[in-house]
């Protein structure tokens, strides 16, 4: 199976999305690891998540409690 074909991301011009080479998901866990981040396709899952200041791993736990208060 193609990663992309469950890719929820929909940042195409990114150069770490699975539909821009054939190594998957692998590029962008591994960028967001580095930087200490959350790829943008969990942050998609949350309600009102689009209006982060960020990808880091604080700003992903405050995106998943401000929608349990939703």
């Amino acid at each position: 199976m193609n990663s992309a074909e469950f890719c929820t991301c929909t940042h195409y011009k990114c150069p770490f999305h699975p539909t821009n080479h054939d190594k998957g998901c692998t590029p962008c866990i591994e960028k967001n690891l580095k930087l200490n981040e959350i790829p943008n396709c969990f942050f998609d899952k949350i309600p009102g998540a689009e209006n982060r200041p960020a990808d880091h791993f604080e700003d992903f736990a405050n995106a998943v409690l401000k929608a349990k208060e939703i």
